[in-house]
């Protein structure tokens, strides 16, 4: 009897030991939640300052110690994150253009599959004079409008008279390289890799045009508070772009 109570003892204490094991376990993986909570807040509370304070003055009259101020946490803690203001901006830009290419990545192969099944024997010129005529706008390009209608402050903040010129000489940047590369696969798929190797689009030029073209729009839609829906922007966006290109398939 004595020798069972004694086992008994020894799981007790074994199984006592497991579970004070499996606490101490979980310690670090809820420190590790715990950690990323308090980033992603002070990352937050950084954006939100920025966007706040260009709001109010030039983006290029702020400096980092009144971003923190308003964010209302340390220096120490803004370049625990972020070199500077422009890295700042930077990381916001990546993510939110990060957010939307994922969404709209689907509908994008979406609209090429219908045109390789559809159009692969239309001219360049009759292929982009037959878009506009149709009553629906490719969704992927209403998306990305209402994308600028979720993120406003943040895009008038950064694209307005007070904002970053080098945001939007960034954004501008990324649209026409992010364009560039679409446009080849988009050519090539439709067998009409010639056009986009001619001059206009070899040095980038109907790329970067179509860019500024879009940032322009997006920077009026906002800053007149949005006199159009997401939709007709889009259409209207849409359309200038596929008269653009239709235009430049003639050129030399």
């Amino acid at each position: 009897m004595s020798l069972f109570k004694n086992s008994l003892s020894t799981n007790e204490r074994q199984g006592a030991i497991k579970k004070k094991c499996h606490i101490y376990d979980r310690r670090p993986k809820l420190s590790q939640n715990s950690s990323d909570l308090r980033v992603r807040r002070t990352q937050k509370l950084l954006r939100e300052a920025l966007i706040a304070l260009i709001e109010e003055r030039s983006f290029d009259t702020i400096t980092v110690g009144e971003i923190a101020e308003r964010a209302m946490v340390s220096r120490a803690a803004f370049y625990r994150y972020y070199q500077d203001k422009y890295d700042l901006v930077e990381k916001i830009f990546e993510e939110t253009i990060a957010s939307i290419v994922s969404e709209i990545e689907p509908l994008r192969r979406a609209v090429i599959n219908q045109f390789v099944s559809q159009a692969t024997t239309l001219e360049w010129r009759d292929l982009f004079g037959k878009i506009p005529e149709s009553q629906q706008t490719p969704e992927v390009w209403v998306k990305i409008f209402e994308h600028f209608e979720q993120y406003e402050k943040l895009y008038r903040a950064l694209l307005g008279k007070k904002g970053s010129a080098w945001f939007v000489t960034r954004m501008r940047s990324y649209i026409a390289e992010t364009l560039n590369e679409r446009l080849q696969a988009f050519a090539t798929a439709l067998r009409h890799k010639q056009i986009v190797e001619s001059r206009v689009f070899r040095d980038g030029f109907v790329p970067t045009l179509i860019a500024a073209q879009l940032v322009d729009a997006v920077t009026w839609w906002l800053e007149q508070g949005r006199p159009y829906t997401s939709r007709q922007i889009a259409t209207d966006c849409y359309r200038l772009m596929c008269a653009t290109l239709r235009e430049v398939g003639g050129w030399e």
